[in-house]
C-alpha cells in the first residue's frame, strides 16, 4: 500500500526542486536555405511556408530580381530571387528550388526564391563571428560559423521588407 503524502510535504518538495532548476534559455529556431554556394539563416517565426516552384506570371519594366507574381490559393504573392538581388547571377531553375513565403505579419505578399533547404537549425550550435569586411547587404543580420567551419549569413526578412529598394520593383 501507498503511504499518503502530506500536501503540505509535496508543496514543499515542488517548491524547492523550482528554486533549485536551471532555467534554460529557449533555443533560436532558423532555417537554412542556400543561395547558389551561399548558406544562410532566417528566423522560423520570419517564414510562413514554404512551396515548390509555383508557376509564375511575369511583370514587364521590373527590376531583374524581380520574377513575377504567383498564385498561391488565390492569393498573389510577388516573388523576388534572393541570389539576384543580392547580386548573384539567376540560376537555371531546379528541382531543389523553393520559395519561402514571408509572414502575414509584415503586411506584405512577398515570396523568395532560394537555391535548396538545408533544414531547420539551432542558433545555439553556431558561433558568431564579430566582423566580416565587405559584406553590409541590406537584410543581413550577422555572420555565424558552423561546427564544421562554414560560414552562414542571418537574413533578417523584417529588414528586407522594410527596404525601399526590395519594395521598389519598377524600373
Amino acid at each position: 500500500m501507498v503511504e499518503p503524502i502530506s500536501m503540505r510535504a509535496y508543496q514543499l518538495a515542488l517548491s524547492e526542486q523550482l528554486k533549485n532548476a536551471t532555467v534554460a534559455a529557449p533555443a533560436t529556431t532558423m532555417l537554412g536555405v542556400a543561395l547558389g554556394k551561399d548558406r544562410w539563416l532566417i528566423h522560423m517565426n520570419e517564414v510562413n511556408e514554404v512551396l515548390q516552384m509555383p508557376r509564375l506570371m511575369p511583370v514587364s519594366l521590373t527590376q531583374p530580381w524581380f520574377l513575377g507574381m504567383a498564385n498561391v490559393r488565390g492569393n498573389l504573392y510577388g516573388i523576388t530571387d534572393l541570389r539576384v538581388y543580392y547580386g548573384g547571377v539567376p540560376a537555371p531553375l531546379s528541382l531543389k528550388m523553393r520559395i519561402l513565403l514571408v509572414s502575414p505579419r509584415f503586411g506584405i505578399n512577398s515570396g523568395l526564391l532560394v537555391s535548396s533547404m538545408l533544414g531547420i537549425r539551432s542558433l545555439s550550435d553556431f558561433e558568431l563571428i564579430k566582423d566580416i569586411s565587405g559584406e553590409d547587404r541590406i537584410g543581413m543580420a550577422g555572420h555565424y560559423r558552423d561546427k564544421t567551419g562554414r560560414i552562414w549569413r542571418e537574413l533578417s526578412l523584417q529588414e528586407l521588407m522594410e527596404d525601399r529598394k526590395f519594395l521598389q520593383i519598377a524600373l
